[in-house]
């Protein structure tokens, strides 16, 4: 995991004291595929390893977020 990586969503299951992220993998998407589920086989037709552009950080998302239980 890179260190350094800073989130502030509490109640996600890899958020760390600290607002820490202490996922192993970060998978960071533009907001037009913010609903993307890519754990489903087909991902919608995207599959992990499509390129895309964002013009600033606002239009991206984290799919990386898990809530905790």
């Amino acid at each position: 995991m890179p260190e350094g990586v800073k989130c502030s969503v509490s109640n996600c299951t890899f958020w760390g004291q600290g607002n820490q992220c202490n996922a192993n993998e970060i998978m960071v998407d533009i907001d037009k595929h913010g609903s993307v589920d890519y754990s489903s086989e087909f991902a919608g037709g995207l599959g992990t390893d499509h390129q895309d552009t964002a013009p600033q950080s606002s239009t991206t998302c984290c799919h990386t977020f898990k809530p905790k239980e």
